[in-house]
């Protein structure tokens, strides 16, 4: 008797010892978003996005900037742009330099700063500020974007969600509708959080074959940092911008700035 019980505590001990502990289940990262959402703060974020077509590199754009919050979302953004990704006039369609403020965007550089006059140095466009970039094609400060993002992952190892969804589910997300065969657009992504949820690394990517053109593949990067430092964007100072509609007819400054991936899809 003696035996058998020393043989229980002995096989009690051990399992003691090599039970693995419970996992904690993971923060809530759309909570953790909205805690975020406080006046006079935001977050920093670098961005890389790559275009290949045939496996063969035909571009590389660089992003960085600040978003700063409100009670609500993001209410403002500083974003600087450089890079490879061109258009057929061989510049960069996105303007090197965008602040976003008080409903209004204000552009800087390259053919944005062509046909001023000398006095000026921005050209001001209506617009809002926006939670996505202009490569980056999943939004993760949209709370709606964030859950489905987080709902739909088919894994959650090491603190990232790795999943994937199609332009058309996309598009209902954010209440928009994308016809055709670009609903049918698989997007897959990588969504890495940290122990209190917050977003710290997203990739995103899809794959069009265009036929004899080839077949087309974009990969954006994006990370975040500095999660609730003080921040405050201002417009640039009145007597340095101009607005694009006061440029007339033959300036050759862009009408408008290129709006956000998903926009190229809507119908």
């Amino acid at each position: 008797m003696k035996r058998i019980l020393a043989g229980l505590a002995l096989a009690t001990a051990a399992a003691l010892v090599t039970a693995t502990p419970a996992q904690a289940a993971p923060a809530d990262p759309v909570k953790a978003l909205k805690k975020q959402f406080v006046s006079g703060h935001g977050v920093r974020f670098s961005e890389t996005a790559r275009i290949t077509v045939d496996g063969k590199s035909t571009g590389t754009t660089k992003t960085t900037g600040s978003f700063e919050f409100g009670k609500s979302g993001i209410v403002a953004s500083d974003l600087r742009n450089r890079g490879q990704l061109k258009g057929a006039s061989g510049e960069l369609l996105s303007p090197p330099r965008t602040i976003t403020v008080g409903g209004h965007s204000y552009a800087q550089g390259g053919m944005y700063s062509e046909d001023l006059p000398e006095d000026k140095k921005w050209v001001r466009y209506a617009g809002e500020a926006a939670g996505a970039t202009q490569n980056q094609i999943i939004d993760v400060f949209d709370p709606k974007v964030l859950k489905a993002v987080v709902s739909k992952a088919k894994s959650f190892k090491g603190g990232t969600y790795q999943g994937s969804l199609t332009y058309n589910e996309l598009g209902r997300i954010y209440g928009q509708k994308v016809t055709g065969r670009f609903g049918k657009i698989k997007i897959d992504y990588r969504l890495a959080v940290d122990s209190k949820g917050l977003v710290t690394r997203l990739e995103s990517g899809w794959t069009m074959d265009f036929g004899v053109l080839g077949k087309t593949r974009s990969v954006t990067e994006t990370r975040f940092i500095g999660w609730g430092y003080k921040l405050k964007i201002k417009a640039p100072a009145e007597d340095l911008w101009i607005d694009v509609a006061d440029l007339g007819e033959d300036a050759e400054t862009p009408t408008e700035i290129p709006q956000g991936s998903i926009d190229a899809f809507i119908h």
